[in-house]
């Protein structure tokens, strides 16, 4: 393989939808200025721009089909939304909300409209009635009856003092509503069909119906007469009435005077000529003349109709025409989805033409293959479920070229630029043929025919490029030759038909993929028997048998700087292969679904594959590592693309949808790097900060850095110094409201933990002291935030109520252990004061403690000097050593005992003490509970039960008679083992 270390690996791909579903049929409106269309797409209504064509807001609907759209032509912010849930939806695209949502009729909604203020919109449904909606309060202004039939389309009159409703139905009448008298004026019947399209004069006295009888009919608005019928000869879906000046052909210039197009009128009838447009079921553009019913204009050519077979079956046709706002630009919807935009232009005899400059395809349905046009990635073949192939300009996303001539779906694409330059492209497909097309013009340029199944597989010569080799479901490989075929490119009228040089049978089932090696000596076929084969060219004959996959195999591709193939198969695996022996080499998992796409990248030392799984991933050879998995797809990935020049991916697949992916690993380094730097040169910012303690800057750093723990350390440190609460206050009183929302989040995280919960309730309640109420609420997310801190600020609470009531039993224990303090305090009812003072620590001598002072408690020296005596490792901590002056200190404390007051003390009976003086017992002060060297068993007067232990000397001596015991009897077995 080709050095690695010289290579420079790819790691990134950012994809980006350049084509993709937006439009299914059916209702659809386009804005006032002509910079947007609003399309239904199934269930969800999509924005899309008519200068670049991709879609810039998407409306969710309520799982059911859009059947009405109308847009506010006075502010485009506007949208009403009718589907077939009864329910009709009003969309402001500003802020892309839904405003209001309410059920108009009891059927599906077939056509709305808004009048000219904007304020009034009308609905017409199948249930045979019309009604008027009051936009800003809601409620229902007009409930019209009559129409036997659906209501199919309805229309304000333009003039906002006319206050008139036009509405036409399956019935075949046009009926004209009066909203101030809330009636019908009149009911217009000369159809003798649906009426599909009404339309005004530009002088609002004219109204025009058109419908599937093939006439439109040009009525008088003043007493509702009927003026003129104007066959047309086909099913008319939309008319539109041209305006003087607009300079599309037949229509009158500005000055009054006729195009070149233009006819003058046969005869003359009332009222004033009307020139108008319409399209239909035959997928042509005619402008007619109302006077005389003259053709001035007549499509030589349909862009929306298709023979679906050599039988001369049609399908397509329009469904809807749109006049856009520069009045010089036409758009069509064709039956298939696509948009087809048209300019007048002027021909070299002076006429006047309509030009097809762009058109926009709403639905590809199912991708199936995709293909790089050219030398660089500006277009792209796309092969769908459909008999044509479409080139797009990948710039603008219109369609260049869509090549007519298969009669059945394509399967496969390849592209090559020929010997001469010549962009080329090869399609096969199901109607068994496989076709070479010139990609500039979209010419048929040869036809290869000889499968007797569908064709799954072609390729291109990868070196001489002078043959395609294909592959079909009839188990056979072909290889035709394309000398003296191709030329200049200028092959006539008719594609040259292409002879098979060699056959073979060469799998068990259908073949799905054929490659051809960069020499041109080997070609790979793939197949759905598990095995993929190699052959010689140009015999086609049989070198190596790739055996190893569980599934069918379903991509084949030539390594381009190594003896090897790889494969990718339905079992989830992609293998390589040596081309010497035919072993394989390494073994790619990662996918949950088959692989059905794979191709080499950074010249042959990674790979790019796409599988049922929806997923995209990028391996790495040497290493068997998947690099990156990217899922920008919903569903099957059946076309995967790599440009020849700058390796730019396209993937596409059961989604409609075609992503373009492009390298940005070195964007992403250099991205990498600047933040680094970036951050580096923050977090110095930030010490300094720190350093100058100036806490405002560290705080906004901290935020800025999303370093959480640091600005604990920030907040720690400030709650420490003088004067912090009040900096504090004043800084999260300037928190923008991002960094209000992260400061939450970071209090829900200090909370959770014991050692920061008690900064986090303090910047908390800070925080709600400081910032108003109102300005919390708007914080995006406040509400996860309060869930995730109550339950904890809730458990924090209940352990310091725990730890404040713990406290309470030293209060207990010292109140009951006063007869230990001195007596001013004990004369205190407060049991604050029942403990001693400093000065009282400081008066007492090092080895002395406060003797009791109920006067009925006497010791004596000799019980003084035994308990002193028995002191060792049993005392209290508050118990007093033995000194010198013992005796003498005796004299004082039976002075101080005489002369106190013969009251009980606290919680100590008189007989209690003296049983304890005199059994050389002695007052725990931490417990009130005697301690366990005490002589007798007497119980203990604390409310704390103790356990007893025995006597210390009986003890010892106890466990000395065990000692000799267990000795005197091993001294025994090892006599009576000696003596065996």
């Amino acid at each position: 393989m080709a050095s690695a270390s010289l290579l420079s690996y790819k790691k990134n791909f950012r994809a980006s939808p350049v084509l993709e579903r937006f439009y299914t049929g059916g209702a659809l409106v386009v804005a006032g200025d002509g910079t947007f269309v609003a399309c239904a797409c199934v269930d969800d209504v999509k924005i899309v721009d008519l200068a670049t064509g991709l879609t810039t807001k998407t409306l969710k609907g309520d799982s059911e089909t859009v059947t009405a759209i109308a847009l506010s032509s006075s502010d485009g912010k506007s949208l009403f939304v009718a589907s077939r849930s009864l329910q009709i939806k009003h969309w402001d695209l500003t802020s892309q909300s839904c405003l209001r949502t309410w059920k108009a009729h009891d059927a599906p909604v077939a056509d709305m409209a808004l009048d000219a203020s904007g304020r009034l919109l009308a609905t017409a449904s199948a249930d045979r009635r019309v009604m008027v909606w009051d936009v800003e309060l809601g409620f229902c202004t007009h409930a019209f009856r009559g129409h036997q039939g659906v209501v199919s389309c309805v229309l304000f009159h333009p003039d906002i003092e006319r206050l008139l409703l036009f509405s036409g139905g399956d019935d075949g009448t046009v009926r004209v509503w009066d909203l101030v008298k809330k009636a019908c004026n009149a009911v217009l019947d000369k159809h003798f069909s649906a009426v599909t399209s009404i339309a005004l004069s530009t002088d609002g006295w004219s109204l025009l119906s058109a419908g599937r009888d093939k006439v439109v009919n040009v009525w008088d608005l003043r007493d509702y007469s009927h003026r003129t019928t104007v066959p047309v000869y086909e099913a008319i879906e939309t008319v539109c009435v041209l305006p003087d000046g607009s300079g599309f052909p037949g229509s009158a210039s500005s000055d009054g005077s006729l195009t070149a197009n233009s006819m003058k009128p046969k005869k003359k009838s009332g009222g004033a000529s009307l020139r108008f447009l319409t399209v239909g079921e035959h997928g042509i553009v005619q402008v007619w003349n109302s006077d005389g019913a003259v053709c001035l204009y007549n499509q030589s050519v349909s862009d929306a109709t298709i023979k679906a077979s050599d039988k001369g079956d049609i399908k397509g046709g329009f469904t809807s025409a749109v006049l856009l706002s520069s009045q010089r630009e036409l758009m069509c919807v064709t039956g298939d989805q696509r948009l087809l935009f048209y300019e007048s232009v002027a021909l070299e005899n002076g006429e006047i033409a309509l030009k097809l400059v762009k058109q926009l395809i709403g639905n590809n349905e199912e991708i199936i293959d995709l293909k790089f046009v050219g030398e660089g990635d500006q277009s792209l073949a796309v092969a769908t479920n459909l008999e044509q192939v479409r080139v797009y300009d990948l710039t603008t996303l219109s369609c260049q070229q869509e090549m007519v001539g298969h009669t059945d779906i394509v399967l496969c694409l390849d592209s090559c630029v020929s010997v001469t330059g010549q962009p080329l492209l090869a399609s096969a497909g199901k109607d068994h043929t496989a076709r070479i097309w010139n990609a500039l013009t979209g010419a048929c340029l040869a036809l290869a025919t000889g499968h007797v199944a569908a064709v799954g597989a072609i390729a291109f010569s990868k070196k001489r490029r002078n043959f395609i080799v294909t592959g079909s479901s009839d188990r056979t490989i072909k290889l035709w030759s394309l000398e003296g075929v191709l030329g200049d490119g200028s092959t006539g009228d008719k594609p040259a038909k292409l002879s098979s040089q060699a056959v073979v049978a060469a799998h068990d089932k259908d073949i799905n993929s054929i490659a051809v090696a960069p020499n041109d000596t080997l070609i790979c076929s793939g197949s759905q028997d598990r095995t993929a084969r190699i052959w010689r060219l140009p015999e086609l004959v049989l070198v190596l048998t790739l055996k190893g996959h569980k599934r069918g195999v379903w991509d084949v591709e030539f390594s381009p700087v190594d003896q090897c193939v790889l494969t990718t198969s339905g079992d989830k695996t992609i293998k390589i292969w040596a081309l010497s022996d035919g072993s394989c080499l390494k073994t790619f998992e990662g996918h949950t679904a088959s692989v059905l796409k794979c191709a080499f990248l950074t010249c042959g030392t990674q790979l790019i594959s796409a599988g049922a799984d929806g997923l995209v991933k990028l391996w790495t050879i040497k290493t068997s590592e998947c690099v990156n998995t990217f899922d920008h797809h919903d569903d099957k990935i059946w076309a995967l693309a790599v440009s020849p020049t700058t390796e730019t991916l396209a993937t596409g697949g059961g989604d409609s949808l075609i992503n373009l992916w492009k390298d940005c690993t070195v964007d992403d380094e250099d991205e990498a790097i600047r933040k680094e730097e970036e951050e580096a040169l923050r977090d110095q910012e930030l010490s300094n900060a720190l350093m100058d303690t100036n806490w405002v800057k560290a705080v906004k750093l901290a935020f800025t850095l999303q370093r959480p723990l640091k600005l604990f350390s920030v907040f720690t440190d400030l709650l420490r110094t003088q004067g912090g609460d009040v900096q504090l206050c004043e800084i999260l009183q300037s928190l923008e409201k991002e960094h209000r929302q992260l400061l939450l989040e970071y209090i829900r995280d200090w909370n959770m933990k014991p050692k920061s919960c008690h900064i986090a309730q303090r910047v908390l309640f800070d925080v709600l002291s400081v910032v108003p109420p109102r300005e919390i609420l708007e914080v995006p997310g406040v509400e996860q935030f309060i869930e995730g801190i109550i339950p904890y600020a809730k458990r924090h609470l209940s352990r310091i109520d725990r730890l404040s009531r713990s406290t309470f039993l030293l209060d207990y224990t010292l109140a009951r252990m006063s007869v230990l303090l001195p007596e001013e305090n004990l004369a205190s009812k407060d049991p604050s004061s029942w403990r001693l003072s400093v000065e009282d620590k400081k008066a007492l001598p090092n080895a002395s403690r406060p003797t009791p002072t109920n006067p009925h408690i006497k010791l004596s020296d000799d019980s003084l000097q035994k308990k002193d005596a028995n002191e060792n490792g049993y005392g209290s901590p508050t118990t007093p050593m033995k000194d010198s002056n013992g005796s003498a200190q005796n004299k004082e404390r039976q002075a101080q005992i005489s002369t106190a007051s013969p009251e009980k003390s606290n919680g100590v009976s008189q007989k209690n003490a003296d049983d304890m003086v005199k059994t050389g017992g002695e007052i725990d002060l931490r417990l009130g509970v005697e301690q366990e060297d005490r002589d007798d068993d007497q119980p203990c007067d604390s409310p704390i039960s103790t356990r007893k232990r025995p006597k210390r000397k009986k003890a010892m001596e106890a466990t000395k008679r065990r000692m000799q015991s267990s000795r005197l009897s091993n001294k025994g077995k090892k006599h009576r083992t000696a003596n065996s």
